[in-house]
């Protein structure tokens, strides 16, 4: 992709491939200066061309999170959008988006380090919260609203197998019509990528991390959430291996040096 194409908010390498592959949604997301996608590349790129150390990131307080008891180091390549620089796509990656997501809309997640133990998905947010249900928003929750639906088929993240929420969270009884508030509308989000990342480290060989980085002022407005997401997760190894990083500490690692 030519280097004019792209949108001003990129502040350093233009020139790499990953732009040449990225969906329209997210370049369209990256022309807004303050979008999410804008600030995982402009802190992040800087920290790791091309790679950046575990134990670095570890070192950075988390907002929530436990101590890490990580036992030596990894080098982490990073994956903006599921691609690495040159363009090319994660390893595994479509084949856990189809188990998943089946034909909807695939998981979109910002930002996968992938190193030879470990795979951290990092979902990063600025202004907006987490992702809910459009379907139940829009009244067309399938165990919900199923009986004023035509041709309505159950819930694919409510269905034994790989898609089912149930293997890995704890989102309680499956909805009926008389449900309000399920957690699987609260959590949706999270709770797909959480999916996405324990089918994707099992292919892989590697241990799952799941992290959030946000801004330290909207801690507050998220974090009731989270908790509540937290509780829910079933492993208690990967509930150690959850944290939530504020992007100016992040951003602080510039200052003390990367492995690359």
């Amino acid at each position: 992709m030519a280097k004019r194409r792209l949108p001003r908010s990129i502040l350093s390498g233009e020139a790499e491939g990953v732009f040449s592959s990225l969906l329209h949604t997210v370049l369209a997301n990256l022309g807004r200066g303050n979008s999410e996608n804008a600030l995982v590349w402009n802190l992040i790129y800087p920290l790791a061309q091309t790679r950046i150390s575990l134990a670095r990131l570890l070192e950075v307080v988390p907002l929530w999170g436990t101590a890490s008891d990580h036992n030596g180091d990894d080098s982490l390549e990073p994956f903006y959008w599921g691609f690495n620089l040159q363009g090319e796509r994660l390893t595994g990656l479509q084949q856990a988006l189809k188990e998943v997501d089946g034909a909807g809309n695939p998981t979109e997640v910002d930002l996968y380090l992938l190193g030879q133990r470990v795979l951290i998905l990092v979902e990063a947010k600025h202004l907006s919260r987490f992702g809910h249900c459009h379907r139940y928003a829009s009244g067309r929750c399938p165990e919900i609203h199923g009986g004023d639906l035509p041709e309505a088929t159950p819930c694919r993240y409510w269905l034994e197998g790989p898609s089912g929420f149930s293997a890995h969270l704890d989102f309680g009884v499956q909805p009926n019509p008389e449900s309000i508030g399920p957690a699987c509308d609260r959590h949706y989000q999270l709770g797909r990528t959480l999916l996405v990342g324990q089918h994707l480290a099992r292919s892989l060989g590697r241990e799952l991390h799941l992290w959030i980085i946000l801004p330290r002022e909207r801690w507050r407005a998220l974090e009731r959430e989270w908790l509540d997401f937290a509780d829910r997760v079933s492993d208690a190894g990967l509930w150690r291996r959850l944290r939530v990083l504020a992007w100016e500490d992040v951003a602080g690692l510039d200052r003390l040096g990367n492995t690359r």
